[in-house]
């Protein structure tokens, strides 16, 4: 594009007359004004920087999976020692030098299963001397016996997961230090109380998710434009806690048979629309995604209820398919009238606020 200072200087030689150069900038304007803007998501988040990126993550796999094989020779508190440290010395040259977006995801995963892992057979290698896969956890080194070996294992995980995050600022690093806590919290309740009922398993499950939804949102009312890091950060957030929440609320109607029949789809439905309202509002996607397996489970049953019991499937797919894909349409305009329902000063401190006006 030609800038003033060119068209000043273009005068002055006698390349154009005044005139032209006033004609020039008054075309520039009208031609800027009629562009249309080019469409935004209203999630931009940085997976792939580039085709580079799935290069180098699918090399990550083949390198630290032999690594992992050849390290379990000697044991598996040697893998998943080895794994961590290769995780961290990885992410010093693609995450702190190269800031390539998927390898950083890939290796960060990486060094929180490892750590979590190798500090479970760390601590039985302490008590026993023998780090055998046993019991339900064998994988880890667990038993259920034991179950506050989770809790240590996982709050070393959130640690070190704090120290990558100070190294390396990988915005998932907060999520995965979340579910390590999460993890610890529910190996407390089994040290505490052996054979929990499953009431208060999906309890704390469900607190958990307000916990990190609250935690979430503070990062997004802190960035509503989504134009810093806090904005991947609260995605991250988002995508952990939508299970939490969705799953244990869904699951006492969907799985516990608390209501028959339609009864169930119903409630099942209502609680859908309800998280969908409020993913809308907030403008994030995830807790709607968590829920469309309930979703669908509620579809499929009021389509049987109906006799249609051989288009059950499809039928289900297009009624989903086609939610999807209305909600994707017309998701500005839904979002603005529902902000309009709220208080105005809470509308203008939620994410992309210019929507409450229009």
């Amino acid at each position: 594009m030609i800038t003033d200072a060119v068209l000043e200087q273009g005068v002055v030689r006698g390349i154009v007359t005044n005139e032209q150069a006033i004609g020039l900038r008054t075309l520039a304007r009208d031609m800027a004004a009629a562009a249309a803007p080019e469409p935004e998501d209203e999630e931009k988040l940085r997976f792939v920087t580039g085709f580079s990126d799935i290069f180098v993550t699918l090399g990550i796999g083949l390198f630290t999976g032999a690594l992992g094989y050849f390290a379990s020779l000697s044991g598996d508190l040697a893998r998943w020692s080895v794994l961590a440290v290769s995780a961290w010395l990885l992410a010093e040259f693609f995450t702190r030098r190269r800031r390539m977006a998927l390898p950083s995801i890939a290796l960060l995963a990486l060094f929180a299963v490892s750590v979590f892992g190798a500090t479970g057979f760390f601590l039985k290698w302490l008590l026993s001397g023998a780090p055998e896969q046993t019991g339900a956890f064998g994988a880890w080194g667990y038993d259920q016996e034991r179950p506050w070996l989770v809790v240590f294992s996982a709050l070393v995980t959130v640690v070190m997961t704090g120290l990558h995050y100070l190294r390396f600022r990988v915005p998932i690093t907060v999520a995965a230090g979340a579910a390590a806590l999460v993890l610890a919290l529910l190996g407390l309740i089994s040290a505490l109380v052996p054979e929990p009922p499953q009431d208060m398993v999906i309890g704390a499950l469900f607190l958990c998710g307000c916990a990190v939804f609250a935690l979430a949102m503070r990062f997004d009312l802190s960035d509503p434009e989504r134009v810093t890091r806090r904005n991947d950060i609260a995605f991250w957030l988002h995508l952990l806690a939508a299970p939490l929440i969705v799953h244990p609320v869904i699951s006492q109607f969907a799985g516990n048979g608390l209501m028959p029949g339609i009864g169930t789809a119903v409630a099942v439905l209502a609680i859908f629309v309800l998280l969908g309202a409020i993913a809308v509002v907030i403008d994030r996607r995830a807790m709607l995604v968590s829920g469309l397996v309930y979703a669908g489970y509620a579809f499929a049953s009021l389509i049987r209820e109906i006799g249609l019991d051989d288009q059950t499937a499809p039928a289900t797919l297009l009624v989903l398919g086609a939610f999807v894909l209305l909600l994707s349409a017309g998701w500005g305009p839904v979002r603005a009238a529902l902000l309009r329902l709220l208080p105005t000063h809470l509308a203008h401190r939620l994410p992309h606020p210019i929507l409450s006006s229009s």
